[in-house]
This record gives C-alpha cells, structure tokens and sequence, in this order.
C-alpha cells in the first residue's frame, strides 16, 4: 500500500465572480461541501470564502486526480445549490479554478489564511488576491 500525502490549496469562484455567497448562504454551501466531501472519500481539511469565491485544503489520496476531486466538489454543489433553491436564478461556478501544492511546513499558515477570508478581504479585493496569486505561483508563465 503506497503512503501518499498530497496537500493543495484550491480557490474558485462564481460565474462571473457574482457576489452570491451571501454569509447564510456560504455557510449552507460549506457545510454540505464538507459533508458531501466526507460521503465521497474526499480529505477536506478546511474550507473558507468569501462572497464570489471559496477556498480549500484538501489532501489527495493515491487514487484521486485533482480535476476528478473538483469536479466532484465544484459540480455537486452546484447542483445542490440550485436544487435547495438558495439562490434567484441559475448557480454556477466558474469554469477554471486555481491549485498549489502546500508543504507540511506551510499547513498551519493556509489554514490561517483560509479561516480568516471575511477579515483578509476587507483590505483587499479577490481581483486583488487572485493577481498576487498569479504573480506568486507565477501562472502568468504557463499561459498561452
């Protein structure tokens, strides 16, 4: 049996970065996250947000790609948003999402980060931190 621990900081948002987790809201779609990530095998360490975007620290397992554990967070909850009604009109999140590899030496740092998304965004915009973390894990040099 291989020993694999693969920890990665994901965020995403809503179609169009729409401000439509609303704090009842968020709350709602974060506990069903966490429980629907406990049903399906999915280590959801912690998991945060703020009005258009969520943020996550998950640990993959040896038989769980990234996109498939995505796929199975953003695609189920979305459709369960829609089904509770949470939200006037079509929910969705947005297409592509962000992903790092975190070291053990860092958990407790993102951990922090994450818990305190209300706070961090009362100085700074997601459009704000969604350009740092470009320039920080230099996407910018994987475009195109």
């Amino acid at each position: 049996m291989p020993f694999i621990k693969i920890w990665i900081h994901a965020v995403w948002s809503t179609k169009n970065r729409v401000p439509l987790l609303k704090e009842g809201i968020r709350k709602s779609v974060i506990d069903h996250i966490k429980a629907n990530a406990k049903e399906k095998g999915i280590y959801l360490d912690c998991i945060n947000g703020h009005l258009d975007h969520l943020h996550c620290l998950i640990s993959l397992k040896g038989d769980q790609t990234l996109a498939k554990t995505m796929q199975l967070i953003k695609g189920e909850s979305a459709f369960w948003i829609n089904r509770q009604d949470l939200i006037k009109g079509k929910f969705a999140w947005q297409s592509e999402y962000f992903a790092v590899s975190i070291s053990e030496s860092q958990l407790n740092k993102v951990r922090n980060y994450i818990s305190r998304q209300q706070e961090h965004h009362r100085k700074k915009s997601f459009q704000e931190e969604y350009d740092q973390f470009m320039k920080k894990y230099s996407f910018d040099k994987f475009s195109g």
